[in-house]
């Protein structure tokens, strides 16, 4: 915990509601509820900048069909009792965090989980807010690393909704928590502990969500803080630069995305001598289809193919205890 991070000020006269947020999931694990999250996802100018006339009929008549039905077998994969991973995972980060603030004495109006796209909505995680008399709101994507692309287009939900009400409250936005040391140590935690278990590999991967490099190139902060994430994980591990890299996942269409790329890195590490792989996905708060079908089951199983001997993923931070103290230090310190 930071030194006084946790400090509240019990004389502020308007009552903060929290909006913990992410991007979202399908309802089920089938092709129509992928193509309906899909359309949601993708017709968003913030992800996909491309001309409307264009890039609308595209999505809806090619694109969403054929990934719906594709990203349904991977969702049907990682699927829980509870619905998807990632909604599974971040209600149980919201009641930790409740618990949390409760146990610090922190009062809040109100601390509600809003997705960007799908349900629960952020619509109606603002609505319940207000009617809990929140006063003033801190807008929470768990997000590290910023990107126009998730925190902006958050931001932009948002405004969306406030644009409506008469009375517009006192807003705090969390842009990004990439350096922030609670964070930092949390992750170094989670590879700690893992090594104790299973023993250290020959090289630790940090692969990140990818981004279009020519949204980089207009300004987006993300490579840069994706790096700097994982060089100061990697300094608080006390590991030599030639133990670990950094690498992004997740690509698609055919424009040049940021590099080097997850799964062709994987692929080519046993011809060089690294047959043994730890894996960590630091931008991802919650495990979901990009970490637990995507990086977990498909890039282990090409890592192997390739002749690798040893691949372990090194889950999310979830809701493990270190995580949601360090999101609790962020609520006071953002909100106070």
């Amino acid at each position: 915990m930071n030194p006084g991070a946790g400090r509240h000020r019990p004389d502020h006269g308007a009552r903060l509601g929290v909006l913990v947020s992410n991007l979202g999931t399908p309802d089920a694990p089938t092709a129509s509820a992928l193509r309906r999250y899909l359309r949601a996802f993708l017709a968003d100018r913030r992800v996909v900048d491309l001309p409307r006339i264009f890039w609308l009929p595209l999505l809806y008549g090619v694109i969403a069909p054929l990934r719906g039905r594709y990203a349904a077998a991977g969702y049907r994969k990682v699927w829980t009792p509870d619905g998807s991973p990632l909604l599974a995972i971040m209600r149980r980060q919201v009641e930790a965090l409740r618990a949390e603030l409760s146990g610090r004495g922190i009062d809040v109006a109100a601390l509600e989980l809003g997705m960007r796209y799908g349900r629960p909505s952020i619509g109606a995680a603002l609505e319940a807010l207000r009617r809990a008399g929140a006063e003033r709101l801190l807008i929470l994507p768990l997000y590290p690393q910023y990107s126009a692309s998730t925190t902006g287009s958050t931001f932009d939900a948002v405004a969306d909704v406030l644009r409506t009400w008469r009375r517009v409250p006192e807003l705090h936005l969390v842009a990004d928590y990439h350096d922030a040391p609670g964070y930092i140590a949390a992750l170094a935690g989670s590879v700690r502990t893992h090594w104790a278990r299973n023993g250290r590999a020959q090289r630790l991967l940090f692969s990140f969500h990818g981004l279009p490099r020519r949204y980089v190139a207009a300004g987006d902060p993300y490579e840069t803080q994706c790096r700097e994430t994982a060089r100061l994980t990697a300094d608080a591990l006390e590991l030599p630069e030639d133990a670990w890299q950094v690498t992004f996942q997740s690509r698609f269409g055919r424009e040049e995305w940021l590099q080097p790329y997850t799964d062709r890195t994987l692929r080519a590490f046993p011809g060089r001598g690294v047959r043994r792989v730890d894996i960590l996905c630091p931008g991802f708060s919650a495990d979901c289809l990009e970490t637990l079908e995507e990086i977990a089951s498909w890039n282990r199983a090409r890592f192997l193919e390739a002749g690798g001997e040893s691949f372990h993923y090194i889950p999310a931070l979830n809701d493990d205890p270190a995580h949601v103290d360090f999101l609790a230090d962020l609520v006071a310190e953002r909100g106070g």
